[in-house]
């Protein structure tokens, strides 16, 4: 605020001053000076009201002639009036409203559409309920009849080991059978000759006759007991496993599986041949299982070895010898049976998944996929281990750890 003063002086010439000073509410600045022509300039002043108080000098410097006062009041400007205030706040209010009424409406709409989603939803799953249960229906008519072709497939597994078994075994009684029949045409024709030197009273030959005779009755009577133990191996094998551990001797079953899976196959193909190589550890002993199941996982593993080998034995050179090694070895508490043979092997990607039911690596026809499944079951039953390592076109090894105890 700037205010511009002056002195009419008719007496003084010009030798007059003046002061001022400007109170608020009572409040009052002390007096400031200045000539008789003077401009005041206030800056930065509050709100509120003020008196501008002024007073002129005689020629002596002696104020005591009458003060002039000035009002001034200085107001806020609009946006800070006491009617802007309650517009600002009417405005805000309303603002509120209308974004609280906004937001109403957006969250009865949103609660319109989840109710409609939740409907949807909840027919959703009631139907997708109706369609699980006849599902389930279907799973299990369909689980039945696939545990019936299962068992039917395990009952075909067992017979085709069987059927293998029994080509074997056939080939191995021959042998004991040839014997018996030999021995016994030599022993008739000596009794013939027998009879003819006691006729002629020939004792010392007569006796000699005799000894060849009772040579012959052991020899029968050794090949006849060699026929009743491999049928009884048959029986046993073919008879439904009880379950009850027995102590066998894991040496002389492995020989003896391994004998006959060899012969069963050249039962089926008499251009098969092939080297058996067997390494058994004597400390092994006898280990408590169940003959007949043990008996077929290692036939399983044998026919196994021997159908590689003369798949490969097919499709290589004659420098190829086809063998199968098996080995048993008492490792601390465990005895370990491992069968080696050098066929065509097993591809890397393949391998995780031959113990997996109906996979096989056989021309379909040949296998059911379920041969090493048993055989995992089987060892894992008796608390053994089995793995596969093989490399492909070169051999296969699958070992197989059974506890003693």
């Amino acid at each position: 605020i700037t205010i511009e003063t002056g002195i009419i002086d008719y007496y003084s010439k010009g030798t007059s001053h003046m002061r001022y000073k400007l109170e608020q509410e009572g409040k009052a600045e002390a007096w400031q000076y200045g000539p008789a022509n003077y401009t005041i300039r206030f800056e930065d002043l509050q709100l509120g009201k003020y008196t501008l108080r002024m007073q002129a000098s005689n020629a002596a410097l002696q104020f005591n002639g009458p003060e002039k006062a000035l009002s001034i009041r200085i107001s806020p400007p609009w946006y800070k009036t006491w009617w802007a205030y309650l517009v600002f706040i009417v405005a805000l209010a309303f603002a509120i409203w209308c974004f609280i009424y906004y937001r109403s409406i957006q969250l009865i709409k949103a609660n319109h559409l989840l109710e409609n989603k939740v409907q949807e939803r909840t027919e959703e799953v009631i139907q997708q309920k109706e369609e699980i249960e006849a599902q389930r229906d279907h799973l299990e008519d369909t689980l039945t009849e696939l545990k019936v072709t299962q068992k039917q497939l395990i009952l075909s597994e067992k017979m085709a080991s069987l059927g293998e078994l029994t080509a074997g075994i056939a080939h191995e009684i021959q042998n004991p059978l040839n014997f018996i029949n030999n021995f016994s045409e030599v022993s008739k024709e000596l009794i013939g000759e027998m009879k003819e030197e006691i006729g002629n009273g020939n004792i010392a030959e007569v006796t000699l006759l005799a000894g060849d005779i009772e040579q012959n009755l052991e020899k029968i009577n050794h090949h006849g007991q060699r026929a009743d133990a491999i049928v009884r191996g048959m029986l046993q094998h073919s008879r439904i496993s009880t379950g009850q551990k027995e102590l066998t001797d894991i040496n002389v079953l492995a020989d003896e599986y391994l004998r006959l899976a060899f012969h069963g196959l050249r039962a089926k193909d008499k251009t098969f041949n092939a080297e058996m190589h067997t390494s058994f550890d004597k400390k092994s002993g006898k280990i408590n299982v169940v003959p007949q199941e043990i008996g077929r996982v290692l036939l399983n593993l044998f026919n196994n070895a021997f159908y590689a080998v003369a798949e490969k034995a097919k499709t290589t050179d004659k420098g190829y010898r086809p063998a199968v090694r098996v080995s048993t070895k008492s490792q601390g508490d465990h005895i370990i049976i491992v069968v080696a043979d050098n066929g065509n092997g097993i591809p890397k990607d393949l391998v995780e998944k031959i113990f997996q039911p109906f996979f096989t690596t056989k021309p379909t026809g040949q296998g059911t996929g379920l041969g090493l499944s048993i055989t995992y079951d089987i060892v894992k039953a008796h608390g053994g281990e089995i793995s596969v390592e093989s490399i492909a076109g070169v051999r296969t090894e699958l070992t197989i750890s059974l506890p003693m105890r």
